[in-house]
């Protein structure tokens, strides 16, 4: 973990705990701003920004799997939360799976939403356009071709002008930091061996719509853990913004199923 700053961290709640792990380019409060509150309403929520995110201080350098993990992992520990449930978002789905295999004292369940086990060609091209766009400088591009990853075709054509553009405008303050590190992460990153080992409840959520991690990866992870409960969402990539209701509703009847 020594690449890896310490994580700016979230806590919310009390109750059974429950770890948050975000995707690339994204941080806790992008992609579960709307669910922490709810979770926290009977969870204890630790909610770690990775390097680069939120209040974090980048890691230029970059890091692995297994550091992210660890310093996500500790993040938790150190909030005092000693087991939990880890939710997972797009590249958070790699760490959660991570953390399930190098943490199984820990780690009551997985929810694993718009995932993936390794990169296919898609999600590599389409990570390795974002750190070439951000290399060059282009703000603009980089904020546009996130849009059309993360978004499916009918949300993106339903919105008004004025929605649109604030979509598409470059943060005044710049992309975050980390994006460079995260879509890296994202490339290389590979949970295939560690599927068959995991033990513990496991959702799985894949976004139909998806045009950056088609849902196929999400079909592979809930074949490949023994157990694995597969939903599908009519949504692209950020569920969360497409389809909250349905988001939260699938994620909530899995921790009480299972008094996570």
């Amino acid at each position: 973990m020594e690449r890896i700053p310490e994580l700016s961290t979230t806590v919310a709640g009390s109750g059974p705990g429950i770890l948050l792990a975000h995707g690339a380019s994204g941080s806790v409060a992008d992609n579960y701003g709307t669910l922490l509150p709810v979770l926290a309403a009977d969870h204890t929520v630790v909610g770690p920004d990775y390097p680069g995110s939120g209040a974090t201080p980048r890691a230029a350098a970059g890091f692995t799997l297994d550091e992210l993990t660890d310093a996500v992992v500790s993040s938790a520990v150190e909030a005092g939360v000693e087991t939990f449930t880890v939710i997972g978002f797009s590249l958070g789905t790699t760490v959660a799976v991570r953390a399930a295999a190098r943490y199984p004292q820990r780690v009551r369940g997985l929810v694993l939403a718009a995932g993936f086990a390794r990169a296919d060609n898609q999600i590599d091209l389409s990570l390795g356009l974002w750190e070439h766009l951000l290399e060059r400088g282009d703000a603009e591009g980089f904020a546009r071709m996130r849009a059309v990853n993360g978004f499916s075709l009918g949300f993106l054509n339903g919105l008004p002008a004025e929605q649109l553009a604030e979509l598409l405008a470059p943060d005044p303050a710049g992309p975050p930091l980390g994006v460079m590190e995260q879509a890296a992460l994202g490339r290389s990153a590979d949970t295939r061996d560690d599927l068959a080992g995991i033990t513990v409840p496991t959702l799985v959520i894949a976004t139909t719509r998806d045009a950056l991690v088609d849902p196929a990866n999400s079909r592979y992870l809930a074949d490949r853990i023994p157990g694995a409960r597969y939903a599908e969402v009519d949504s692209g990539h950020v569920v969360m913004a497409e389809r909250p209701a349905e988001w939260q509703e699938l994620v909530g009847k899995f921790l009480a199923e299972h008094g996570l």
